[in-house]
């Protein structure tokens, strides 16, 4: 009889237990949810975010509101993200910038790129493009090395901002090819592709977002992208790494929430966001911009990644000698 009544006690502890919890996944979400994109309108961020978005809302029930709270490379914004409840209200379009090179550079930030996330999934992966102002003499990624070798300290390329992915894209060829090539940090993307078209700069690794239009129109010319391979948009089109071996460079996008968030909650924005990235709609869209969405992140492999993008953005910090803020 005592076995029969702790039995019960059991199976009564086990409901109450799991009553939040259940509780929980069934009402969320409530009310809309703020997803933040911590880069100005235009960029690739802010045109993800805006993909994302409305598929989430109607999935979910719920208005998925982009806020673009730009500055610090990122940092602002990410920063808001880590210190905002952890109640899968505000979420963070993460990248490769504030959520993996800033962090493995700096050891004093006001946020922790692991320990301050539960990440969600990974939703995009991109190439950079390296182009160049067709009056530089250079075809191939080998033109580019000799013509740096030729001219040490006299090669100009350009980034959207110090440290982000144009930025360390840069740095990582300049260490692999022994060249010395001096960088330039513009405002922005746009400032960044204006001084490539005046000649201002020669060179610079940019996203699809931002050169593909002028490479159709011919006023720069595409080198080579940075993936782990050719694009299917642009088979022509070597990567870097084919005749640099080590040069990999992804711009990726993925879905982070606060520290501390429910797991039924992060499971639940994880289901809807892998389904997000099948449907034919977004996936035209994402590939009119040069990325491709990822549909088999789980967030264990997404927080795997990004501390491996941690580890490998600090060793390329730490050995092209870049002067920090």
């Amino acid at each position: 009889m005592n076995t029969i009544f702790n039995l019960i006690g059991l199976v009564y502890a086990a409901t109450v237990l799991s009553a939040p919890s259940l509780a929980l996944s069934q009402s969320y979400p409530a009310k809309p949810i703020r997803l933040i994109a911590p880069y100005p309108p235009g960029g690739g961020v802010d045109i993800t975010a805006r993909i994302l978005a409305p598929v989430l809302s109607e999935s979910i029930g719920q208005l998925v509101v982009v806020d673009n709270r730009s500055g610090a490379g990122g940092r602002i914004g990410t920063e808001l993200a880590a210190k905002a409840a952890p109640d899968g209200y505000t979420l963070l379009l993460g990248n490769v910038g504030p959520n993996a090179i800033i962090p493995g550079a700096y050891k004093d930030l006001p946020y922790d790129g692991i320990r301050d996330f539960a990440p969600i999934s990974l939703f995009v992966s991109a190439d950079y493009m390296l182009v160049v102002h067709p009056s530089v003499p250079v075809r191939t990624v080998k033109d580019v090395i000799a013509l740096a070798k030729a001219n040490p300290g006299k090669i100009n390329f350009a980034s959207t901002g110090n440290l982000g992915g144009p930025h360390l894209a840069g740095e990582l060829f300049k260490l692999l090819a022994k060249v010395d090539m001096v960088h330039i940090a513009y405002r922005g993307g746009g400032a960044a592709v204006m001084a490539i078209l005046s000649g201002e700069a020669a060179l610079i690794f940019g996203s699809h977002v931002l050169v593909a239009s002028h490479v159709k129109a011919g006023r720069l010319r595409a080198i080579a992208t940075t993936g782990p391979k050719r694009l299917n948009v642009i088979p022509s089109l070597p990567t870097v790494g084919e005749l640099l071996p080590g040069h990999e460079v992804t711009q990726w996008y993925g879905v982070l929430a606060p520290a501390g968030t429910p797991k039924e909650i992060i499971s639940r924005l994880h289901s809807e966001i892998v389904k997000a990235a099948k449907i034919p709609r977004v996936v035209q869209q994402l590939s009119s911009t040069g990325a491709e969405a990822s549909i088999s992140s789980t967030p264990e492999e997404f927080a795997a990644y990004i501390r491996g993008e941690i580890e490998k953005w600090g060793r390329v910090v730490k050995a092209s000698g870049i002067p920090l803020e």
